[in-house]
């Protein structure tokens, strides 16, 4: 190999990597660069990053470049294991035209390179969730045209460099997660353009420079050991701000100790800044040249703080977007534990340790109008109502290229799969199968009877209904739930699912509480039958000769208690009153619940006496 100047040291930092390589080219050269073509060579001799074809190096995976073959993006696969990368004890990169380097998540030991500097034109730097050591070198500030810069979830030390001033156009700086000591350099409050500042989890001491409560949007430095006093009216604007688990000599405003308290207040601008730093950097990989980027920042920030929020938050307030990514693995599949009517549902343990779910709305579906109303749908319902038999919403995030939301996890699973499985079933005995229809009720009678106004289900099916380790229930899915207001005539599009809907809604498309009490019934006959009571209710409206005993789940042997007996009755005879087929003459859920609360006996027959027909011709006024 050849070149004009006499002489090229090459030092190359080599990891087996299964078919791919990752390798850091480090050249000492002079004023004339690599050319396209020994910029893919370089990489390739890094253990044959690119495989056995190094003709085209801009088609290798994380490779991007631009039209004249030049690499200006690098973010290295994530589908691949790795042992140790180094990323130390090299001179110089020199990759003239690199825009973007996303290395995050690769196993990367040692200290960043003083090197590292001599990427000029990088806009985008992201070395984050590595296992990165020693101090931050000063000549990261050599990158001028940085926007973003997240270093967060390493072990870096030392004091944050006073050089971040030559940092004009940064605008996301993310250090947390770190070892970093000193004081939080006054000279980062200069800076106009930073507006999203993460220091958090650190162990910075000293005040919090007045020029950070002047610009930025999002701040984040709880969990340090900063002192000194607080000026109130300077963070009064700070959309979203965390300063708690410090050492302020005065007291936290009460409006900004935490995410959680500001959350009514701010909501929708504060939630949005969170995923706008995403929505931003999305466009930071596609671009060239940096003022075409700026304008792509500005046009989206705008555009989106009137249709994009998020939201996260989970018994101490800490717990972030960037925590659901990587504890799902950017939603790898092996986390995920089944799909519904839309999205998919992932299983994953945050870092505090709670085992959570993740339900996920897939690009295509998000593109959906009505799939995406309904997932909007959900988290106001579910932001706006509590109840101990709802499953519990911790989070969202509502953004077209990342739709997600955050719920309790439920180890039991769907009601339908646990009757669909006789194993599981068996263990429901008859006070279980009774409990879980006393929690669906007391859920519905909250919603009908105590939220203003009354929110209806409109869903309510064996599927929609969640069991945790102790059998008992919790209703999901607000997808298509509604409040109802006194003044609209409440008519609607026929939704829910065939087999649970009440009859009236074929016809008349209007939609009252007594829509939820019908589905309610065919879901506790259903519990008690342990399938869906389909060919029984057909017969409802003929007389019947069937006795209880025989329509009972045969799997489990009846009931042998007094209690449980009475309790078996009870609810039969409920389900048949929420299935009359005129909606006035259905009880409400507030009826239903305080029946089942009492659980008085309803006949006085030993149990294998009593018949289908004599509890429809029970008079039980409601």
């Amino acid at each position: 190999m050849t070149f004009s100047i006499p002489i090229l040291i090459v030092l190359l930092l080599m990891i087996g990597v299964n078919s791919y390589g990752i390798c850091l080219a480090v050249i000492v050269a002079s004023s004339t660069w690599l050319s396209s073509n020994e910029e893919g060579k370089a990489l390739h001799r890094c253990h044959g990053w690119g495989g056995h074809n190094i003709s085209n190096h801009c088609n290798w995976a994380g490779i991007v470049c631009n039209h004249a073959g030049s690499i200006t993006n690098i973010s290295t696969p994530k589908n691949i294991s790795l042992s140790e990368l180094f990323l130390s004890d090299f001179n110089a990169i020199v990759l003239p035209n690199l825009v973007h380097l996303d290395l995050s998540e690769m196993g990367l030991i040692g200290s960043i390179p003083t090197e590292m500097g001599a990427l000029n034109k990088l806009t985008y730097l992201n070395l984050s969730r590595n296992n990165l050591t020693g101090e931050l070198p000063s000549t990261i500030a050599n990158l001028t045209k940085l926007v973003m810069l997240d270093l967060s979830s390493n072990s870096i030390s030392g004091e944050i460099p006073h050089e971040f001033i030559n940092l004009k156009k940064l605008v996301l700086l993310n250090l947390s997660r770190n070892s970093f000591n000193g004081s939080i350099p006054s000279e980062i409050g200069y800076s106009s353009s930073l507006k999203f500042l993460d220091l958090s989890n650190n162990n910075l001491h000293g005040n919090i420079p007045s020029g950070l409560l002047n610009h930025c949007h999002y701040l984040k430095l709880y969990n340090n050991f900063l002192n000194g006093s607080i000026p109130s009216s300077r963070i009064s604007n700070i959309p979203y701000l965390d300063l708690s688990y410090n050492n302020h000599t005065s007291k936290i405003p009460e409006n900004t100790t935490s995410y959680m308290l500001r959350v009514l207040n701010a909501f929708i601008l504060g939630a949005f800044v969170a995923c706008s730093v995403f929505y931003v950097i999305m466009f930071l990989f596609a671009a060239e040249d940096l003022k075409n980027a700026e304008r792509r920042i500005k046009y989206e920030e705008r555009k989106g703080k009137n249709e994009d929020s998020f939201s996260i938050w989970n018994y101490d307030g800490k717990v972030t977007y960037e925590d659901i990514i990587e504890a799902t693995n950017d939603f790898d599949i092996k986390y995920c534990i089944g799909t519904g009517a839309y999205g998919s549902v992932y299983k994953t343990q945050l870092p505090n340790g709670k085992i959570v779910a993740v339900k996920k709305l897939h690009r295509m579906e998000s593109e959906n109008p009505s799939f995406d109303k309904s997932f909007r749908n959900e988290v106001k319902m579910l932001t706006e109502i509590r109840h101990r038999n709802i499953l519990r919403l911790y989070g969202f995030c509502l953004h077209k290229r990342n739709m997600f939301l955050v719920y309790e996890y439920m180890e039991g699973g769907s009601l339908s799969f646990v009757l669909a499985n006789d194993g599981e079933a068996f263990k429901l005995n008859w006070s279980k199968r009774v409990n879980i229809i006393k929690g669906i009720a007391s859920a519905l009678a909250y919603m009908h009877h105590d939220c203003t106004p009354a929110m209806i289900h409109r869903d309510i099916t064996s599927s929609n209904i969640l069991l945790n380790s102790k059998l008992e229930a919790f209703l999901s899915d607000f997808g298509t739930a509604r409040f109802l207001h006194p003044e609209s005539s409440n008519q609607t599009l026929l939704v829910g699912t065939y087999g649970y809907i009440a009859p009236e809604l074929a016809y008349t498309f209007r939609v009252t509480e007594k829509c939820d009490v019908y589905s309610f019934g065919v879901v506790a006959l259903e519990i008690m039958m342990g399938k869906h009571p389909g060919d029984f209710i057909s017969t409802l409206s003929k007389p019947s000769t069937q006795m209880l005993r025989d329509v009972l789940d045969s799997r489990i042997p009846l009931p042998f208690f007094r209690r449980d007996a009475q309790d078996v009755v009870l609810v039969v005879t409920l389900a048949l009153a929420c299935l009359r087929s005129s909606p006035k003459a259905r009880p409400s859920m507030q009826q239903i619940a305080q029946e089942l609360l009492v659980s008085k006996p309803l006949v006085y027959l030993p149990f294998n006496d009593v018949s289908i027909q004599q509890l429809k011709n029970q008079v039980y006024i409601l």
